[in-house]
């Protein structure tokens, strides 16, 4: 079971994205699927996600499982 917590940006893409060769190209994946879903994105921003955050809160963890299901 996956547990909803703060986890750095890169952390959570590498869950995501396990294959990625670099965690930089895990976390361009990531941020390609957020933008991708209009609502992810908004429920996002609605929660006072700052752009150059380098972590995830849980609550943006939670809302981004939400979406796009568990890593």
């Amino acid at each position: 079971m996956f547990k909803i917590q703060q986890y750095g940006k890169s952390e959570l893409a590498l869950m995501y994205f396990p294959g990625a060769s670099t965690s930089r190209g895990a976390l361009s994946n990531l941020t390609y699927w957020i933008r991708c879903n209009r609502e992810l994105s908004v429920a996002l921003k609605e929660c006072g996600m700052p752009v150059r955050s380098k972590t995830f809160t849980s609550k943006q963890v939670a809302i981004i499982i939400k979406y796009l299901g568990e890593p």
